[in-house]
């Protein structure tokens, strides 16, 4: 008996050690973790659950309906979201195009002082914008900017305050966005290809249409997705500069919690935030995807 014991013993795998070192392997995780919680899971839960609750201004009880969805999908709500949506499309679809060849000329650029100031440089635009960026258009291409009065814009059809106006706007931080974003990736194209692609003929555009986009094309959709949601949530650069003269949703939550139209509103902004989110989920399910497949390629 004794011996079947220990031949039980022996056969059965020591798993503690690794469970420790597993569990030990989490723990500088947790505050992360904690954090995270906090930061993003406590304010999530808080507008999910305002998103569906209806306050009766009689009697003040609360219940649990889908009357906030509703009409943050209707009239001037609905128009919001879809302007929105179109002007971060827009926005990140010309950042998009236009930051890729800059992205390569600093990549394939011999000096590397040149690709470490165009980088320092990306790094600090993409991060400047609120009412700093908007003073700085304003007093630049506004109705009374240097540029405007200079060139006589005014006289030309220019408008700051108006949907391409805003678009270019966004462009001062997004294409430097887009520059940080997909300059790793096209690092990773090895030159091995393009040398394979002109030793069988094939020209500079045939390489860039049949080998680089084609590997490229998901990081260029996870820059777009980026720039797309730092359009779609930027507020106070349009708030300062064009108020209520471009159909934005960040506009409108910022006036249903604020009072400023109908009093009473809270609940619908936070239905407007779960649209937000929404959205951008739908956004993301289409990119990951598409981001493992880059990933095997420049791996």
């Amino acid at each position: 008996m004794t011996a079947t014991l220990a031949e039980a013993a022996d056969v059965v795998p020591a798993a503690s050690p690794k469970r420790g070192r597993r569990v030990a392997g989490w723990l500088p995780v947790v505050p992360l973790l904690v954090v995270v919680a906090i930061a993003f899971g406590i304010p999530a839960l808080a507008m999910l659950n305002g998103a569906f609750t209806v306050k009766d201004q009689t009697t003040g009880a609360t219940s649990y309906t889908t009357a906030n969805l509703t009409d943050s999908l209707q009239g001037a709500y609905f128009t919001a979201l879809g302007g929105s949506v179109k002007l971060s499309a827009v926005s990140a679809g010309i950042a998009t195009v236009l930051g890729l060849p800059l992205a390569q000329a600093v990549v394939t650029s011999r000096f590397r002082a040149l690709r470490e100031a165009v980088l320092t440089a990306s790094g600090v635009l993409a991060n400047f914008g609120g009412v700093p960026l908007a003073f700085a258009f304003v007093a630049t291409l506004g109705n009374a900017g240097v540029l405007t009065r200079q060139f006589g814009l005014t006289d030309k059809g220019w408008n700051l305050y108006s949907f391409w106006g805003l678009v270019i706007v966004y462009l001062y931080f997004l294409i430097p966005l887009m520059v940080l974003t997909i300059t790793p990736a096209l690092d990773g194209l090895r030159s091995q290809w393009r040398e394979a692609a002109q030793n069988n003929g094939a020209t500079s555009a045939q390489y860039w249409r049949h080998v680089a986009l084609p590997v490229l094309a998901p990081s260029l959709l996870g820059g777009f997705v980026l720039l797309f949601g730092s359009a779609f949530a930027a507020y106070a650069t349009a708030a300062a500069m064009v108020g209520s003269a471009v159909p934005l949703v960040t506009l409108q939550i910022a006036d249903a919690i604020s009072g400023n139209v109908l009093v009473g509103q809270e609940n619908v902004a936070l239905a407007l935030s779960l649209d937000m989110v929404l959205i951008a989920g739908v956004v993301m399910a289409v990119y990951l995807p598409l981001q493992r497949r880059s990933a095997r390629w420049l791996a």
